[in-house]
């Protein structure tokens, strides 16, 4: 059932092309909580057998996220916090999720605009505070520039590997989530906490 439903979403993404890869993955990136697992591993699993380039899509994945995520940020921006939290709910917004991305994004500061791209939930929601702080535009559209670009780069890079597997993607699905995992990901997290370390520091000496 598995093979037969990720072949599927492989047969749909190819049939869209790179700019359904990018209108998902903006609609991923705004209001609707679409999972980008579902866009940007088919897209790595069609690059693996020479149906798509994965550099192109992983381009088009983050363009899509960035657009996606400016939505929500100019909502925050002209719409404000109070509206966003009364009918936030008509959107798929509920009210401890608002409260959790605005939580993170005091806590961390603009860096969190990055590291939320790579965190489920926060995903789709780090630009609404970053839009009613009035974060520099230019610095928004970059930080998430940065955290897309790494999520679909990773995303798309394990469709790669299932696709190098053969055709039982069931069958290659375990080993290869977990191979990104130890491999990649955690070294990845490492590597972002403690370059979000260092940050935090050089951010205080300056303040003081």
């Amino acid at each position: 059932m598995l093979n037969s439903f990720f072949h599927w979403l492989a047969a749909t993404v190819l049939a869209l092309g790179y700019p359904g890869i990018l209108t998902l993955m903006a609609v991923e990136s705004s209001l609707l909580p679409l999972p980008s697992e579902l866009v940007m591993p088919p897209a790595g699993y069609l690059a693996a057998k020479g149906q798509m380039n994965p550099w192109i899509a992983i381009a088009a994945g983050t363009a899509g996220s960035v657009l996606g995520a400016l939505v929500n940020y100019t909502l925050a921006v002209f719409v404000g916090e109070p509206v966003l939290r009364r009918y936030g709910k008509y959107l798929l917004m509920s009210e401890a999720s608002l409260d959790r991305t605005e939580a993170f994004f005091r806590r961390h500061g603009e860096i969190s605009t990055f590291v939320g791209r790579l965190l489920p939930v926060i995903r789709h929601l780090i630009s609404i505070p970053a839009g009613i702080s009035r974060m520099a535009l230019g610095r928004f559209i970059a930080f998430t520039a940065l955290g897309a670009g790494l999520w679909c780069g990773i995303l798309t890079y394990l469709g790669w590997l299932i696709g190098r597997h053969g055709e039982q993607v069931d069958a290659a699905i375990g080993p290869y989530v977990h191979q990104t995992l130890v491999k990649y990901i955690f070294p990845g997290t490492v590597v972002l906490v403690v370059v979000y370390v260092l940050w935090r520091r050089w951010q205080q000496a300056r303040r003081a």
